[in-house]
């Protein structure tokens, strides 16, 4: 039942990011949505290692490897 939650929580935030940058509500460029993509990727990376699930732990494994790494070059950019 906790990884469902994870990975709806996850989910939710990688996909608000999405509809907020498409509708051009949020820019890439913003702590907000590299730490919406970091979070959201993160709780769907613990979710698929749980179940298993291989090609999702490479793939939300990466999200999150990259996503921490927008993080960390936004607020670079900032200092």
């Amino acid at each position: 039942m906790i990884f469902q939650v994870a990975s709806m929580v996850g989910a939710i935030l990688i996909l608000t990011a999405f509809a907020a940058q498409q509708f051009q509500h949020l820019e890439t460029e913003t702590k907000t949505y590299q730490m919406l993509n970091l979070i959201g990727g993160f709780c769907l990376c613990i979710t698929a290692v749980a179940m298993r699930q291989y090609g999702f732990i490479l793939l939300e494994g990466s999200w999150t490897v990259v996503s921490a790494w927008g993080v960390w070059r936004v607020v670079r950019a900032r200092a």
